[in-house]
């Protein structure tokens, strides 16, 4: 830890209000490691993962800026989306003992019937129909391309104003609905009201659909053709708030406040995606208002929050 601080130290100057974020985070969940280390079975684990982030983010952002390397500086620009990813599967190994694998989805379950009196996943089989499902699975399974895609043409303004305060955004948009996945762990739809062993056959695709029902449960942790049960046990308690639609429409505002050309087409897919979510099972409805809520909640704040974390040589928001 002593080196760990000393890496910091030297590096602080050279941290961009993201990597300040992220470090922040990381604290914070090392302190939770510590915590609840007698439930957390790989604690020492997860210890040395937040410190080995913290000092990657922190070399990375003293020799970009020392060198002047254009690739460094590149690919430091960009490292809080992967690291994003990194942290987010943390969480699968905590959050889960830490609760002592007590899940919450009667209550989603139950907000759900209070709203609607009924279970809108079930509901919504009515409708179902396989080219909807290819459609909706294909818009779901691009969620990250949307960041890409904003993210360049913020990138590529002048003096990459507009891209800090995006990707400062959308990484704490990220750690909003990480810290709710903390307190009200649930597995989603798809293991409670349904069977994922038969969502295949109750709810098919056309050509693409399997695949990419692979890819998403693979970054969740959830193995393929297992019964219900092993896959609702292996699941990422990752259901409330909806992260898809908090930070979709966190892409979609700030597309639109920065006039950016591909706003109309991450409109349209954002909103077959935030449709999508309930549609394809991965969610309950309260999960996608809660979402909108924290989406709001965190475009109304990251300006403020932005600023204390703001390094000197930062660009101002516009």
């Amino acid at each position: 830890m002593r080196v760990l601080n000393t890496i910091f130290k030297k590096c602080s100057a050279s941290l961009n209000s993201t990597d300040r974020l992220l470090i922040s985070f990381w604290g914070f969940l090392a302190c939770v490691s510590l915590v609840f280390f007698p439930r957390i079975p790989y604690w020492p684990l997860l210890i040395l993962s937040d410190a080995a982030a913290v000092a990657i983010t922190c070399i990375l952002a003293r020799t970009s800026r020392s060198t002047g390397s254009r690739w460094l500086r590149l690919i430091h620009d960009w490292s809080a989306f992967p690291l994003i990813l990194f942290t987010f599967k943390q969480l699968h190994y905590m959050i889960a003992p830490i609760h002592g694998r007590m899940d919450f989805d009667h209550l989603l379950i139950a907000a759900d019937r209070w709203l609607l009196r009924v279970n809108p996943t079930e509901w919504l089989t009515r409708i179902s129909h396989p080219y909807l499902t290819e459609l909706l699975q294909i818009a779901y399974a691009l969620f990250y391309v949307y960041f890409i895609v904003v993210g360049i043409e913020l990138y590529r303004k002048s003096v990459c104003r507009p891209f800090s305060y995006f990707r400062f955004t959308v990484a704490y948009g990220f750690l909003i609905s990480y810290i709710g996945y903390f307190f009200l762990p649930a597995a989603g739809p798809r293991f409670t009201l349904h069977d994922f062993s038969k969502i295949d056959s109750e709810l098919p695709g056309i050509l693409f659909t399997p695949f990419l029902r692979r890819f998403v449960n693979f970054f969740e942790s959830i193995p393929e053709d297992v019964p219900n049960s092993v896959a609702h046990a292996a699941a990422q308690r990752d259901v409330f708030p909806s992260g898809h639609t908090m930070l979709t429409l966190i892409v979609i505002i700030i597309a639109y406040r920065y006039r950016l050309k591909m706003r109309h087409p991450v409109l349209a897919a954002g909103m077959l995606l935030i449709f999508a979510t309930v549609y394809l099972r991965y969610h309950y409805l309260v999960d996608v208002v809660a979402g909108v809520a924290l989406a709001l909640l965190c475009l109304s704040t990251a300006k403020r929050l932005y600023a204390n974390f703001r390094n000197p040589s930062d660009p101002e928001p516009d």
